[in-house]
């Protein structure tokens, strides 16, 4: 089956699986006290600052619990844009974890900016109200857009200056990387983020993420709430061999660009049909788009991929790292014939 539907449908890089055989070679300490966490903690700080902290742990959702626990108290709101991942589609964990108030700000591409973020920045002090006390961001967003570092630093630089803190969730931090031909380091704590969930499952690793973080006032209670959030792996070395891997000989890097070239690809020939009309400037590797409902039917006989507003026939087609100009050709191919 080859699918549109998310990257993370797509199989494991060749480069994460030796990783990964070759940590399984013999017995190692458990809990993150072995040589390929001591490895691949060195090729984060590498990346984004020496003076980092990163703390693996299994997926995304926990990633961002684990985060926005240690950024918020519970008397906190947390704010976010309407269509971001912790409002939709984690199922209320990031509300149960913290205790925090989720108050979801309507974007028209799924960004949000100091202009829109303001009127929630109200009631401070006052002991009857949730005090705003985090800003969530997606890098790339769910619409597949893209935080420029300017954009970044206009919201952290406001979020700072009302003590607030800022958390990015980076699950496609490689493909924005890419697209704007910036660094890792750029996007993140150049620009002010204080904690990031870096993931890469969407980008050719197996399963894990990496929680960083770069306040260094989040950093004595961090393993603690890992701990206690379900998220510390006994056999962390499966985690972190796969990240020493993942930032080895710019395997991030060639991954999301051809993602991205991908999409870029099938944004080229689908834009040539009258009847598709594209509802997001694409960025990365997400394309959302419109066309009529009888060809979408036709075209989910072969293909899997989401509805993102099925009132409107708006579809959600995503490309990967191991996506073909093949895989497109087909798709284009069906459309044709529908």
């Amino acid at each position: 089956m080859r699918s549109f539907a998310s990257d993370n449908n797509s199989g494991v890089h060749p480069r994460i699986i030796e990783a990964l055989a070759r940590a399984n070679c013999d017995h190692a300490l458990g809990y993150g006290d072995d040589p390929w966490t001591k490895e691949a903690i060195q090729k984060i700080r590498e990346q984004f600052s020496s003076g980092c902290e990163p703390l693996f742990v299994f997926n995304g959702t926990g990633s961002n619990i684990v985060a926005l626990q240690l950024i918020t108290h519970p008397y906190h709101s947390i704010l976010c844009a309407e269509t971001s991942h912790i409002y939709v589609d984690e199922c209320g964990a990031p509300m149960k974890a913290t205790g925090c108030q989720i108050r979801p700000i309507k974007t028209t591409d799924g960004k949000l900016t100091p202009e829109l973020i303001t009127p929630y920045l109200k009631d401070f002090g006052v002991q009857h109200h949730s005090q705003p006390g985090a800003i969530y961001l997606s890098q790339c967003t769910e619409l597949g857009t893209i935080y420029t570092p300017e954009e970044l630093w206009a919201i952290t630089t406001l979020a700072h200056k009302h003590g607030m803190l800022v958390h990015m969730d980076g699950t496609r931090l490689a493909n924005a990387a890419v697209a704007l031909e910036r660094s890792l380091a750029q996007l993140t704590v150049e620009c002010g983020i204080d904690i990031l969930s870096f993931g890469g499952t969407k980008n050719g690793l197996m399963f894990g993420e990496c929680v960083i973080i770069f306040n260094d006032k989040l950093k004595r209670e961090a393993c603690f709430v890992r701990k206690q959030s379900g998220q510390l792996a006994s056999k962390q070395r499966f985690i972190a061999c796969q990240f020493s891997a993942y930032l080895s000989d710019d395997l991030w890097y060639e991954n999301a660009c051809h993602a991205n070239r991908m999409a870029a690809l099938l944004h080229k020939e689908l834009k040539a049909f009258s009847c598709v009309r594209f509802t997001q400037e694409p960025e990365s590797n997400q394309l959302f788009l419109t066309m009529p409902r009888p060809l979408i039917d036709k075209l989910l006989e072969e293909y899997f991929f989401y509805f993102w507003n099925e009132a409107e026939n708006e579809i959600r087609l995503v490309t990967s790292f191991d996506t073909t100009p093949e895989d497109i050709a087909g798709f284009i191919d069906k459309v044709k014939k529908s």
